[in-house]
């Protein structure tokens, strides 16, 4: 669904700050979309920023990384990504994965607003990809799945449950606009120091509820439930302790912004 850029158009770009206020800014992967065909009028427009609750863990405000490490770096080395304009931070790639100081566990819901760059001339896996990983070993899909009809859809495209869960419908906004995850998750249970049940996601993206209670599991060949303890690229750890909040570095230069958790007790 994305078409060819014109140079009318090469030298424009608009990025929403947190409070929806226009600022113009040089062209760039954030330039204009103005020659991109939107699905829906709406598509265009930015999710409204959402404030964090009352008792809701504020992960990243927009002013400082201060949360955030790089991922293997045993705590010890300062997430590297980039502040930008309107509060957000950016994926620098090739830098590597970050992850919250602070590691979760039981359930939780998890806000994170994210947008993804305009990479016309790229596609499939190398267009504005990432992820949030759900400690730090579970991952819900970014990417530009802008425009992919539902019934394309795969479990790697934008709202997936990576390896596990396709999105039923494309509730994709446009490249360089505002869009937000709401996910409710459940870690999984154990018993005698081993999971006996999977843990749980759902996902509310831009608004629409795109998954609901699925379990983090896969059907092996004889087709019973295996349960997954670790999607691609996730950490490799043991699934019954508590795990940090993962932004995955996949070489594509995302924006994160306003991300918050609140412990469900």
């Amino acid at each position: 669904m994305h078409l060819r850029r014109t140079a009318s158009f090469a030298a424009f770009a608009v990025v929403l700050t947190l409070a929806g206020l226009a600022l113009a800014q040089g062209d760039g992967p954030y330039g204009s979309i103005a020659d991109l065909k939107l699905v829906r009028p709406e598509d265009g427009k930015d999710m409204p920023s959402v404030k964090p609750p009352a008792g809701a863990i504020v992960l990243f405000d927009g002013t400082s990384l201060d949360n955030w490490v790089t991922r293997n770096s045993n705590g010890k080395e300062p997430a590297k990504w980039k502040l930008v304009d309107g509060g957000a931070m950016e994926v620098i790639p090739k830098i590597g994965d970050i992850i919250t100081k602070q590691k979760f566990d039981g359930r939780f819901k998890l806000h994170v607003e994210f947008r993804v760059p305009y990479e016309p001339k790229s596609g499939g896996q190398g267009r504005g990809n990432s992820g949030v990983y759900l400690q730090g070993r579970y991952e819900v899909q970014v990417l530009d799945s802008y425009g992919i009809p539902a019934d394309k859809l795969g479990q790697g495209d934008c709202g997936g449950i990576y390896g596990v869960a396709k999105p039923p419908v494309n509730a994709c906004k446009a490249p360089t606009v505002w869009q937000s995850y709401d996910i409710d998750f459940q870690s999984p249970v154990c018993k005698d120091g081993k999971p006996s049940e999977p843990g749980t996601i759902s996902v509310v993206f831009n608004g629409v509820k795109i998954h609901d209670g699925v379990r983090v599991a896969r059907k092996n060949k004889e087709g019973k439930e295996e349960i997954v303890k670790v999607t691609t690229a996730g950490l490799a750890s043991d699934p019954c302790t508590p795990g940090p909040i993962l932004l995955q570095d996949h070489g594509n230069p995302v924006q994160f912004r306003n991300i918050w958790l609140v412990p469900v007790k």
